[in-house]
């Protein structure tokens, strides 16, 4: 009997020391547009997702479980996001990479939520999605990247010092990402001492802009800020060009991609915009950049923030010692910094980044590069 009770407490100490193993592999969903206008974003994410789960994989997975990837498309589609939403939940799927649109994000939020699966959005910044969460006592609503909040407080008082006297236009898409972003900026350009002259929202999907075009041209507008996609901000820019009107267009973070300037042109010369510090440019992402550019894929935009979302499920499963996304989550908000490809992250009660910082970046005959503020 003692050999038995030492041979248990042996056994015991083993299991104790050993981190918890899954017997079948783990799947995440990564949701977003993949198809329709902004396709591009989504392959972003796939790209992303694909690449991190791969590097994990190989080097022994999640505690020894792999990690396959379930990939759905919501289009920036906001009922087809919760549609989708409510699919993957049904399937069994706790964590899920998504979605890229804030639109998207928001009501898909209440599914996960009332399913217990962990969300966080690589993409999404409108404030609604985490604060609406806290107020809701979601806990597993979460996003790995920046609000329009923050974006609006850096590049807004920017926009109010390099523009103090010009004819500065706010324009937005009328979506849950492009008026949220605009009326961040334009609340902390007029805080600045900037007032713009003209502030109204575009129909999205639409080909002839022709009229805003005259309108700006009679506001004799300099600066034009728009909170929307790169389909329309190229559209608006080339018909300008054709007008001959020539103005400063500030955008976010939504035109990081080359199909930008496939759309808008030599008219989108010097066209800038807002984007996180380049993660690209990080020596953390150094070896998943060279591995996702000998695939044929130029991991620009939401491509690392993507796989850093894969990277922060895996650390936050491993911290837990359990794949329960209510523990997850908490194990990911507990202050320790989350090694990933774009830095090291910590998140906040609420799920969002700490302390994100920006460039401002500019397109130069079809390429962009952060300028010196």
């Amino acid at each position: 009997m003692k050999k038995l009770s030492i041979l248990n407490a042996a056994i015991f100490g083993l299991m104790m020391s050993t981190p918890v193993a899954f017997a079948d592999d783990i799947t995440f969903a990564v949701i977003g547009p993949m198809t329709g206008q902004l396709a591009t974003i989504g392959d972003q994410f796939k790209q992303g997702a694909q690449a991190a789960a791969d590097a994990i994989n190989a080097a022994g997975g999640i505690n020894g479980s792999m990690i396959k990837l379930d990939i759905e498309d919501d289009q920036c589609d906001p009922k087809q996001a919760v549609s989708v939403a409510n699919r993957v939940v049904a399937d069994g799927v706790k964590f899920i990479d998504g979605h890229a649109c804030s639109g998207s994000s928001i009501p898909a939020s209440a599914v996960y939520a009332e399913a217990g699966a962990l969300m966080m959005s690589p993409a999404s910044s409108n404030p609604v999605l985490t604060d609406a969460a806290a107020k809701a006592g979601w806990p597993t609503i979460m996003r790995l990247y920046t609000r329009d909040d923050a974006q609006g407080a850096f590049i807004g008082p920017w926009i109010a010092k390099k523009f103090a006297g010009k004819n500065v236009v706010v324009l937005h898409d009328k979506s849950a990402y492009g008026q949220g972003v605009a009326d961040a900026v334009r609340a902390t350009m007029n805080a600045g001492g900037l007032k713009e002259v003209y502030y109204d929202g575009i129909n999205a999907g639409e080909k002839d802009y022709s009229a805003l075009v005259t309108k700006l041209k009679d506001l004799k507008a300099g600066v034009v800020y728009f909170g929307g996609y790169h389909p329309e901000a190229g559209l608006i820019l080339r018909q300008s060009a054709e007008q001959n009107l020539k103005f400063q267009l500030i955008m976010p973070d939504s035109i990081a991609s080359p199909e930008f300037w496939q759309v808008a042109g030599p008219a989108g010369e010097g066209t800038m915009f807002v984007f996180p510090s380049d993660p690209q440019a990080k020596p953390e992402a150094k070896a998943a950049v060279e591995k996702i550019k000998a695939g044929g894929f130029v991991p620009e935009g939401f491509t690392l923030f993507s796989y850093a979302t894969i990277q922060a499920f895996a650390e936050g499963i491993k911290r837990a010692g359990s794949d329960d996304p209510a523990k997850v989550a908490e194990a990911l908000k507990n202050g320790t910094p989350i090694s990933t490809v774009v830095g090291d992250v910590t998140f906040d009660e609420k799920g969002d980044l700490k302390n994100a910082s920006y460039d401002i970046n500019q397109w130069h005959d079809g390429k962009y590069a952060p300028i010196a503020q």
